[in-house]
């Protein structure tokens, strides 16, 4: 099983620092993001399409760019997250068609 939510951060808005209790995988769906990831020696922009995978237990800040930041923070079982973000799980989001599984 897995759990995939949406978060919108605003540019004025602080960083906020998490905890990554499950593996994880962040996909930015609109703006740009900037992360740092404690122990890692440089810092992380990401842009619309792009991913980072955090670890269990790893330490992150995240904050908006000049336009703010949509992204999507995917986490469960490693093959789970993948299909999540990377599979088609935005379909299911929207309602299936009839018939199809």
């Amino acid at each position: 099983m897995r759990e995939v939510r949406i978060f919108e951060l605003e540019h004025d808005e602080p960083a906020a620092a998490w905890r990554v209790a499950r593996p994880s995988i962040i996909n930015v769906v609109s703006g740009e993001i900037w992360l740092t990831v404690a122990g890692e020696h440089e810092d992380h922009w990401l842009a619309v399409g792009q991913s980072i995978e955090l670890a269990r237990g790893a330490t992150a800040w995240i904050s908006a760019g000049q336009t703010g930041a949509r992204f999507a923070l995917a986490s469960g079982s490693g093959r789970a997250v993948r299909s999540a973000l990377f599979g088609g799980a935005w379909q299911g989001w929207f309602g299936r068609r009839p018939g199809v599984v």
